[in-house]
């Protein structure tokens, strides 16, 4: 062996140092611990738990960075993107909501500032300088979650934002962790003021209700910008959940409803929102409508769909929406039609058939409809309609079709055209009438000659310029003069408004203005006047009617004292149709009734229907009518001519 070589045994024991050395190197984490014996040999050291923190932070960091880079901020979901179309009486008030959410976003400057602090103050007191999240109850939601138990409150008023405008509603872990970054995106890229309107406008009151503006309305009938302090409290409560907190739902509701009502008005003075003297004002609990949702077509005896119909049918011709783009929602339509009108017209129908009509002891009363409308005479504005028993059963508006022969109701377009072109109104005619006193008796002869005389082209545009539609007009025969055109009752209603106007015409208009996301709608400018009929010329034909309004329902006088005038179907018209039309200086309303049978596009004949004959024709027609204005326009007791029971008859032979 060389000098200074190893020996055999130094080498080993210099390749088992070299070993140790390596495995100590490969040993970077000293664990189990070397040296230590028992239960410490287990037991990580200071450094470890220090390292192991560290790298567990840096990890959920690194997670973190690389969610918040690749979540963006989602397009709004379609929930939150759609809105109900919202009609509005004449007065303002709400009528109906129509869409498959009931939702009408409005700017945040119309929502209360007492009800925006209710919020804030039940919800998320810091929520103007907080960052958009809760950290701590993200983790406790996520803590839930991984137990499988239910999540709980806590999140701040722009996470409950995300969630209904960006995000779906379910429970889970990767919706939750993606609220949370979302919701720090938002509130960087939007202003508290923008989240907080959109807070609003999307969460959930119950009773149907999606945003403050439904909710109000669905609460307290009015709009948003209406409610006080005390009324937002109450809606404020309701965002922790309104099957618990509604209080029409149960008496122990009403008391939770109460406490969280109190709880929110305390709390606002807590958190300086409101001063402890204005909530001293707030001792009554502010009790909500009955729960009653404002989203039925059935509505409001029935008529609500006729309505919704007619006021979607004049948008589209005057506007030049579609349909389509109608349904997809967000609409504000201001209608020209009068509640109490609208109910009493309904009422008046639904009494006079329930009272005269025994559909299941005579034939003869079953399949019998009824129409109606009333326009005002200043102006033209459709003030109610009766479509029929019910917009949800009977499709189709009998105040709007044009089906339906106008029989002697038409005559007075016969006689105004004769007037406008010299005729002495004292002239007589075949039968030894005039055409007043014919008018008034139903002389078809006396007017089959005097629309020859005239010319039934001349009769036709007369018609045409009072109101009549162009393609209502039947075809000018001999019998053209009787009543073959096919008027609907809101067009005779509104022609019959051109006598009562001095011969001044305006075409009827249901809807005065249709705004989306504030900004108006063009095209609805009400109707222009034109002059239809000399002054000389309507008064006359007015003077006719009053005579023939006082034949058929006697003595009957407006309110201001005037006497009524009206036109009607009479015993001598052969047509299958009953029609009373008239006015008083406020108002034109004209009323038809007619019989149909399933699957016969023919009308029925109106014989027997009410059980009685009389020379007025069907009379139930005037009754509605009367009814229908009683107490409104009509002075109190009129018409009682048409209320007796032998009244009650068939216009058609």
């Amino acid at each position: 062996m060389p000098e200074g070589a190893p020996t055999p045994e130094g080498a080993t024991a210099a390749r088992q140092r070299a070993t140790a050395r390596r495995r100590r190197r490969r040993r970077l984490v000293d664990y189990p611990r070397r040296g230590r014996r028992g239960l410490r040999r287990w037991l990580p050291s200071w450094r470890q738990w220090l390292g192991g923190l560290l790298l567990g932070l840096g990890a959920v960091a690194g997670l973190f960075g690389y969610v918040y880079a690749t979540v963006d901020i989602p397009d709004e979901n379609a929930a939150a993107l759609r809105e109900a179309n919202v009609y509005y009486w004449a007065d303002g008030t709400q009528m109906v909501s129509i869409g498959a959410v009931n939702r009408q976003n409005v700017p945040l400057d119309e929502i209360p500032r007492s009800v925006r602090n209710a919020v804030i103050a039940a919800e998320n007191d810091s929520f103007y300088s907080d960052s958009g999240v809760d950290p701590q109850g993200l983790g406790r939601a996520l803590v839930n979650m991984v137990k499988g138990q239910e999540t709980q409150g806590g999140s701040t008023i722009t996470q409950q934002y995300v969630k209904n405008t960006y995000l779906s509603q379910d429970q889970t872990v990767t919706r939750k962790v993606r609220e949370f970054v979302i919701s720090l995106k938002v509130d960087r890229s939007k202003s508290k003021d923008e989240i907080l309107q959109g807070y609003l406008n999307s969460s959930w009151f119950g009773r149907g209700a999606n945003g403050v503006e439904a909710a109000a309305h669905a609460y307290y009938g009015i709009p948003a910008r209406r409610l006080d302090a005390s009324q937002g409290a109450l809606l404020a409560a309701l965002l922790k959940g309104a099957e618990l907190y509604d209080p029409s739902v149960s008496a122990a509701n009403h008391r939770r409803a109460e406490a969280r009502w109190a709880w929110i008005l305390d709390r606002q003075v807590a958190v300086g929102r409101m001063s402890a003297k204005e909530r001293a004002r707030y001792d009554k609990f502010p009790e909500p409508l009955k729960e009653s949702r404002s989203t039925s077509l059935s509505g409001d005896y029935g008529q609500t769909g006729y309505l919704v119909d007619a006021a979607d049918k004049y948008v589209r011709q005057r506007t030049g929406l579609t349909g389509k783009e109608l349904a997809q929602g967000g609409y504000r339509i201001h209608t020209t039609f009068d509640k109490r009108r609208v109910h009493r017209l309904a009422r008046a129908a639904r009494d006079v058939l329930a009272r005269d009509l025994r559909p299941r002891e005579r034939a003869d009363d079953k399949g019998v409809q009824v129409g109606a409308a009333s326009v005002r005479t200043q102006d033209g504005a459709v003030l109610a309609l009766y479509g029929g028993a019910d917009a949800t059963r009977h499709f189709s508006s009998n105040a709007d079709t044009s089906g339906v022969p106008a029989g002697s109701a038409f005559k007075p377009f016969v006689l105004a055209a004769a007037l406008q072109d010299g005729l002495r109104a004292d002239r007589e005619g075949p039968a030894g009438m005039t055409p007043g006193e014919a008018l008034v008796e139903g002389g078809n002869a006396t007017y089959r000659e005097l629309g020859a005389e005239v010319g039934h082209r001349r009769v036709r545009q007369v018609a045409v310029d009072a109101g009549m539609l162009e393609r209502s007009m039947a075809r000018p025969d001999a019998s053209f003069p009787l009543g073959t055109s096919t008027p609907s009752a809101i067009r005779l209603a509104g022609a019959y408004g051109t006598f009562a106007r001095g011969g001044l015409q305006h075409d009827p208009y249901s809807v005065t203005s249709v705004t989306k996301d504030g900004e108006a709608v063009g095209g609805l400018e009400p109707p222009r006047t034109r002059r239809a009929l000399d002054t000389r010329v309507a008064g006359q034909v007015g003077a006719v009617l009053r005579d023939a309004a006082e034949d058929s329902l006697g003595r009957v006088v407006s309110r201001d004292g005037r006497p009524v005038a009206a036109g009607r179907t009479a015993g001598q018209d052969r047509f299958r149709s009953a029609w009373f039309a008239g006015y008083t200086p406020q108002v034109s309303t004209a009323v038809t009734l007619f019989r149909t049978r399933p699957r016969d596009p023919l009308l029925q004949p109106l014989s027997g229907v009410g059980g009685k004959k009389s020379r007025y024709g069907n009379a139930l027609t005037e009754r509605i009518w009367r009814d229908a204005l009683l107490g409104i326009d009509l002075a109190p007791g009129a018409g009682s001519k048409v209320a007796a029971p032998e009244a009650a008859a068939s216009g058609d032979r």
